[in-house]
């Protein structure tokens, strides 16, 4: 039997990774800095063939963003997000564009909503790739684009997918910023006593 996400995606199979920075060689943080992505293989009913209207990626794509982010939460153990992004990566039978579809305003609606809200456009990144290839995520503080210690990056590969007539769909969250951040710009604390 078949695993679907939403009455629409095919999943094959959800990988994830989670990284705990300590220190990037300077004092060690008081809190570590806590980034996670993950990511869903799903079949792409659109390989190897062009097709004008992606809407019906697009449509039911709140399910997927849902479904990350819970997941994606979950790997956080309890602390609360401050960051996130998006992205993924058509297999080499797929167009970049079939991956954008899934990962539109629909996906990202769903996906603030289940990790706890945010205000700022999600940073993303996309391509089609074979198999194996990595994909760095873009992190940026979920509440304003401009907070410039949380840009960050998370890097993030499935050793066997996308295959060519996949799509890997991926969510990252992350705890805070930067760890040793020190280069300037508005920062969180500033944010939120701009916006009360």
């Amino acid at each position: 039997m078949t695993r679907l996400i939403g009455d629409f995606y095919e999943v094959r199979a959800f990988h994830s990774s989670v990284q705990e920075i300590v220190h990037e060689g300077g004092p060690v943080a008081e809190q570590p800095l806590i980034k996670a992505c993950v990511g869903v293989i799903i079949k792409n009913p659109f390989a190897g063939q062009y097709v004008e209207d992606l809407s019906p990626l697009t449509l039911p794509s709140a399910a997927l963003g849902t479904e990350l982010g819970r997941r994606a939460v979950a790997l956080l153990g309890g602390r609360e997000v401050e960051g996130y992004g998006k992205g993924g990566i058509a297999g080499v039978a797929g167009e970049q564009d079939h991956v954008v579809a899934c990962v539109t305003t629909v996906f990202g609606n769903a996906f603030r909503d289940a990790i706890g809200g945010g205000g700022a456009w999600i940073s993303s990144t996309t391509k089609t790739a074979a198999a194996g290839t990595p994909i760095d995520i873009p992190l940026a503080f979920k509440d304003e684009v401009y907070v410039r210690s949380h840009y960050d990056t998370i890097s993030f590969h499935v050793p066997d997918g996308p295959r060519a007539d996949e799509l890997l769909i991926c969510a990252a969250v992350s705890t805070g910023g930067r760890i040793h951040e020190r280069v300037g710009g508005m920062t969180v604390a500033e944010f939120r006593a701009s916006a009360s």
